[in-house]
């Protein structure tokens, strides 16, 4: 499953590839001015994929990593 960001920032990865992840662990957080979002697991699964770099601009619904079940 793709994870997305929620909105435009600059995201900052928890995992890595490989990595086993539990339903609502923390993947990344996407910062903007002031604001701060965690992105969740919604389900247990394996980061397949990063899909930008540590600390990169995003926009709202970039692909941020994949999760396989």
């Amino acid at each position: 499953m793709n994870i997305c960001a929620p909105f435009a920032g600059i995201v900052r990865y928890h995992v890595a590839p490989g990595q086993t992840v539990t339903t609502g662990e923390v993947l990344a957080t996407v910062e903007a001015v002031k604001l701060e979002a965690p992105v969740s697991a919604p389900g247990p699964g394996v980061v397949t994929v990063l899909s930008c770099e540590d600390f990169a601009d995003v926009v709202g619904g970039d692909v941020l990593l994949e999760v396989s079940a």
